[in-house]
């Protein structure tokens, strides 16, 4: 079954503009009730949580709406991370969980991610179901039979309580200096207030969401406001997240940049050694880089590629009964933990490894030498179809066979945004730049 409003993780667009609409939030949501009533019973719970954005009150009383129209009684839990909705979607016994975020895009666009009862994202098809519900009519409840709504004060503290749980038991990080970066988002409170309860001395930073600063010159996507902070105040490390949380970027002492590969790297063979790591491998997307292939075959490990989307990394793991996988960009999915990427307790993984050792983040953050690698975006007008001109398939053949031993092409469409994904790696940096250009100016000039 095709989809047309789901992509790689969820609904997302501009605020006010199609899909991101409050007709169209209020739909879903009916769907969503309509979709997890079919076992006939007579009273569903679902837990909304949301990041800060300005939309996100005009979606979250959306949703509400069109939840409770069809019986399901909605939990509003406010801001908090994306892991923190999977987590309590199971702990509180709710039929579904719906996060309301566009993650790391810009505060002008917004998204809508559901959670299955087990707390895990839904899969393709339960999406296709919601999506064909709601183009049809959507059959409300008897009157007596509408849902209700009230506010969960506690669920950040929920949280809160249960992301420290992770952390080794005798553990504290006294003595460690440590900069986190919320990204003006969802764990702007959240964050700080585990590692402060943990022991560690904290200078937060994009902790002052306004509304329209999400993701504005920090978080995961900026690394540089982190790794500036950590060079001034002589921190130990800093943890930089992503809007909903769900992501993180490791700046070491020297103000460094360790990406979701080398946080991998780290725990794998960490993990290996402890004997946690089930199956001897790690699952990552095709965006992962081959100097991490090449480590994790070294330690006796091996990686597991998927396609991009955490929601997929998640996938194999659960059919292959691993328990580590993630994305370059920073998603680290940790099954023993949490059913989603979850930035936060990832750090705290980072953390252990640097109290355990003794070693600096510098050390720890730097597991193996990247194979050199390129990623650039080309944004096409919506309906547009780039990689179908003969002119630029020509041009991705004529690098493929450039890079044949030496390297690799991988050219994709954005799940979430209309951008066209242009990515190589290749042992020499000079024959590297001129295929990703070659390509990049191709698929512009067809864009």
């Amino acid at each position: 079954m095709s989809r047309k409003l789901f992509g790689t993780d969820g609904v997302r667009g501009c605020a006010n503009s199609y899909p991101m609409t409050a007709e169209m939030a209020l739909r879903l949501g009916a769907a969503a009730g309509r979709f997890f009533r079919r076992d006939g019973r007579n009273r569903h719970r679902v837990v909304i949580g949301k990041d800060t954005r300005l939309s996100g009150y005009m979606l979250e009383n959306a949703l509400t709406a069109g939840l409770t129209s069809t019986g399901m009684n909605v939990l509003l839990l406010g801001p908090v991370p994306t892991p923190a909705v999977g987590y309590l979607t199971r702990s509180m016994r709710a039929d579904l969980g719906i996060m309301i975020s566009a993650s790391h895009n810009p505060a002008e666009d917004n998204g809508i991610k559901f959670f299955g009862p087990d707390g895990f994202k839904l899969s393709d098809q339960a999406e296709s179901e919601i999506e064909a519900i709601v183009s049809g009519e959507i059959i409300p409840a008897q009157p007596q039979n509408i849902g209700r709504a009230r506010r969960i004060d506690d669920g950040r503290g929920r949280y809160v309580e249960y992301a420290k749980t992770t952390f080794p038991q005798g553990q504290r990080l006294d003595g460690l200096k440590v900069v986190i970066d919320c990204a003006h988002g969802a764990a702007y409170r959240a964050a700080p207030e585990v590692l402060w309860e943990l022991g560690a001395e904290v200078i937060p930073l994009g902790v002052e969401p306004t509304g329209t600063n999400i993701n504005d010159g920090v978080g995961s996507t900026h690394p540089q406001a982190c790794a500036a902070a950590v060079l001034e105040h002589g921190a130990d490390l800093g943890i930089t997240l992503d809007g909903d949380a769900d992501r993180v970027i490791i700046i070491d002492e020297k103000g460094q940049v360790a990406d979701g590969d080398q946080i991998m790297a780290l725990l794998a063979a960490r993990w290996a050694k402890q004997g946690r790591l089930r199956g001897d491998a790690l699952v990552a997307t095709v965006m992962s880089n081959l100097g991490l292939e090449h480590f994790l075959n070294s330690q006796g490990l091996r990686l597991e590629r998927t396609r991009v989307g955490d929601r997929y990394v998640v996938e194999r793991m659960r059919e292959g009964g691993f328990n580590l996988g993630g994305e370059q960009s920073g998603h680290i999915v940790m099954t023993d933990y949490g059913t989603t990427g979850d930035g936060l307790i990832a750090s705290m993984q980072f953390l252990a490894a640097l109290t355990d050792t003794g070693l600096t983040a510098s050390e720890l953050a730097s597991q193996f030498q990247p194979v050199p690698q390129l990623l650039k975006n080309v944004r096409y007008t919506a309906g547009a179809d780039p990689l179908s001109a003969d002119a630029v398939r020509s041009v991705i053949s004529g690098a493929e066979a450039r890079l044949a031993g030496t390297g690799r092409v991988l050219i994709r469409k954005s799940g979430t945004e209309p951008l066209i994904r242009v990515m190589a790696e290749a042992e020499d940096e000079t024959t590297l730049n001129e295929v990703v250009n070659e390509i990049v100016a191709a698929v512009e000039k067809a864009a």
